[in-house]
């Protein structure tokens, strides 16, 4: 995720913030329902001893109650109807997953609207609502190793105004980092739960409708929004995302666009869409993408989803965000801006979070993306890049460490985006370029679909380049204040010759 702005001096400088999520949890809308009383559940016997609730968070220190224990979330089908009109959304989720304990009850993260009715397997499920958490008990309790399935069925307002459920002039989209999704559905909302998502969403006729995945079918509902006299017909949208996803990357795009679907030079689907509002060329950026996709493809190894894409929509935020698949941007979007989004699809998308605290890996492998990019180009080189950062930081950018950034500081632009490039540029130095691209090549493909830590990329790039690599990513992730230079292993002619191979690779998806 990054700013878009046409004055940035780079590509890319991050202005989301926790607090962002703050507002979208108190403006998330609706008339909750009154609670319930929970089920008192006394403990009796399972398969595996007494049946005890699941824990209301995962345990990650930036957001202690992100995220839920007790399961582990499969799929989640999502049916939502939206009235541009009043902006009020009538859905139900039904989240599938399994058991990883004998359950008593267990949380969805979850905040705003009005829920109806809340259902286990089919039957009535007991629940309340404590700040994000909603709290299902079931009867009976869930056996370790069950599949199950429950239904929350609500109806609401959401406007996340800058996280979450967002309103735009002709719809609305879906902006979660870090957690604005439970704005618009119950979920288990850590990056560590991974899962498959389907979507159905009715909207009136003349509105497009673009998500995650892929798109099933379009079919006219033949009944009229709200049920008004003289309301237009609506049309039920069918999308489909078979790789697993984090949570915050739900994406649904609701309103007037000029779409454009094909496939780039080297076979990767492509669906890109404009709002038909702004000025974009969507032939141009529909192009683009693919470009870019390709190239990244070359360098990072198979893409790892089945379309890639893009949205440009005329939303109220400042800044853009790696929804799977196809990012959003909002208004605009430069080719840095491409390069950084789509390079998210392999470092964040692919390869996720295991806890907020190594949100680098995140960001400072897609800015590097972004000096690789120019590098290949004729433009600036990635040791450019470097050497310019590291002259204009001044003592004060130094002081937050990039590996813990604390809450605060998730987002910062310096320490997470500019020195985690960095940080990856003196991986590259230290290492050379035939070690650094097999590690990127390995780190991509070995975690694909799965979670990675920064102590997981250290034990890979010891592995791979066969050096004590600690002390590089201590002084560059840990410690406050300037590094010394990284020290080349190899000379240049040597790492060009790296570059000019996997420029000449091709990698069809």
């Amino acid at each position: 995720m990054v700013t878009c702005s046409a004055a940035r001096a780079s590509a890319a400088s991050l202005i989301l913030v926790p607090a962002l999520f703050a507002s979208a949890l108190t403006a998330a809308t609706a008339s909750p329902a009154p609670p319930r009383p929970a089920q008192q559940h006394p403990a009796q016997d399972g398969a595996d001893g007494a049946f005890t609730p699941g824990a209301p968070g995962v345990g990650d220190p930036y957001f202690p109650q992100a995220g839920n224990g007790g399961y582990d979330a499969r799929h989640y089908d999502i049916r939502l109807r939206y009235e541009p009109r009043d902006r009020r959304i009538a859905a139900t989720t039904r989240v599938t997953a399994v058991a990883t304990q004998n359950l008593s009850r267990f949380d969805l993260d979850f905040v705003g609207n009005q829920i109806h009715e809340v259902t286990v397997d089919g039957s009535p499920a007991a629940y309340r609502r404590d700040g994000q958490e909603l709290i299902v008990t079931p009867r009976p309790g869930i056996v370790k190793g069950h599949h199950f399935t429950v239904a929350v069925a609500y109806t609401g307002a959401p406007n996340g105004r800058g996280s979450g459920w967002i309103r735009t002039p002709d719809g609305a989209v879906s902006l979660s980092q870090p957690q604005g999704s439970a704005t618009w559905f119950p979920l288990n909302d850590h990056p560590t739960d991974k899962a498959t998502y389907s979507y159905r969403i009715t909207v009136p006729e003349g509105l497009s409708v673009l998500a995650n995945g892929e798109p099933v079918r379009s079919f006219l509902a033949g009944g009229r929004t709200g049920g008004r006299a003289g309301a237009p017909r609506t049309v039920t949208h069918l999308w489909r995302s078979r790789r697993p996803m984090a949570g915050y990357l739900a994406m649904v795009a609701i309103g007037r666009f000029r779409v454009r679907e094909g496939r780039s030079p080297a076979g990767i689907r492509t669906i890109s869409a404009v709002d038909t509002s702004l000025m974009q060329d969507v032939a141009r950026f529909h192009a683009t993408t693919g470009k870019v996709t390709d190239w990244a493809a070359r360098l990072f190894g198979r893409y790892p989803f089945d379309s890639s894409g893009g949205v440009i929509d005329n939303v109220p935020v400042g800044y853009a965000l790696e929804t799977q698949n196809r990012p959003v941007y909002p208004s605009a979007a430069d080719v840095p801006l491409i390069v950084h989004e789509l390079a998210h699809q392999w470092f964040g998308n692919s390869v996720s979070l295991r806890r907020w605290e190594d949100i680098w890996l995140n960001e400072g492998f897609a800015t590097y993306a972004e000096w690789l990019w120019s590098e290949q180009h004729k433009g600036r080189t990635a040791e450019q890049f470097f050497r310019q950062a590291y002259k204009r930081a001044s003592a004060k950018d130094w002081e937050r460490p990039t590996g813990r950034p604390g809450p605060k500081g998730l987002f910062d632009h310096f320490p997470i985006y500019t020195r985690g490039a960095m940080t990856v540029h003196a991986l590259r130095t230290t290492v050379g370029d035939r070690a650094f691209f097999r590690i990127l090549r390995a780190w991509t493909a070995t975690r694909a679909h799965g979670h990675g830590t920064t102590r997981d990329l250290i034990a890979l790039a010891e592995q791979v380049s066969g050096r004590n690599l600690g002390p590089l990513f201590r002084d560059w992730l840990y410690e406050p204040g300037r590094p010394a230079m990284p020290k080349r292993t190899n000379r240049p002619s040597e790492d060009a010759t790296v570059l000019n191979r996997s420029k000449s690779q091709s990698n069809r998806a």
